[in-house]
């Protein structure tokens, strides 16, 4: 499996342009959230150690923890995906021709999906605690870099709303009911009011350009 985190730019984009089984879009999420929360973390970076800003030091720090922690992961996840769409990949070429092998197949399938959705699964909770983090940073961090708060906002809800498809999407191939039924539940959660609280940081952020 490539190392896109050691390769360069061109070479992951021009893989994900090619006829390849992947990258696709679950490892595309993974990177736009780390790119999201990434922004978190430079606009920390920049509210540290300013005067005018010394009163939310420690709650910044402590969002600068959290936002580097994340970033970390989901830079992990962009290759996780790749590995586990292998799986999907794998199971799916498995020979379908006497009976034995088409419930081989199928059991395959089923192991392989389930293994899989659990990427955009931990895509989706992690953009989801980014966003909130951006909910808190848009407040307190410095306002000449607003509008990159509102940049990973919209960055991370993007990248939670593509987890969600990509989980719905491997779901559709599992026939375990019980267990579809509560990914189903878990994502739907972290998908709440997510559009509004996006909406809230960029209006917020709207409101700090216009204030500095």
């Amino acid at each position: 499996m490539k190392i896109y985190r050691s390769e360069s730019l061109e070479k992951y984009l021009d893989d994900l342009a090619a006829k390849l089984p992947a990258p696709g879009g679950g490892s595309v999420v993974a990177l736009v959230g780390a790119l999201g929360v990434g922004l978190l973390s430079m606009v920390s970076n920049f509210t540290l150690g300013k005067e005018n800003y010394r009163k939310s030091e420690k709650e910044i720090e402590k969002i600068l923890r959290r936002s580097e922690d994340l970033r970390e992961r989901l830079t992990e996840l962009v290759e996780e995906d790749i590995k586990v769409y292998g799986k999907v990949t794998k199971a799916y070429n498995l020979a379908s021709t006497t009976g034995e092998e088409k419930e081989a197949r199928s059991q395959a399938i089923e192991k392989a999906c389930k293994e899989a959705l659990t990427v955009p699964l931990e895509v989706a909770r992690f953009c989801r605690e980014g966003l909130d983090l951006a909910r808190k940073l848009v407040e307190i961090g410095n306002i000449r870099l607003a509008s990159d708060v509102g940049v990973a906002a919209g960055l991370l809800e993007a990248a939670l709303k593509g987890a969600d498809l990509n989980v719905r999407i491997n779901l559709k191939s599992i026939k375990d009911r019980n267990f579809a039924q509560e990914k189903i539940r878990e994502v739907g959660i972290l998908m709440e009011n997510r559009l509004k609280i996006r909406d809230e940081i960029l209006r917020k952020t709207e409101e700090k350009i216009g204030n500095s």
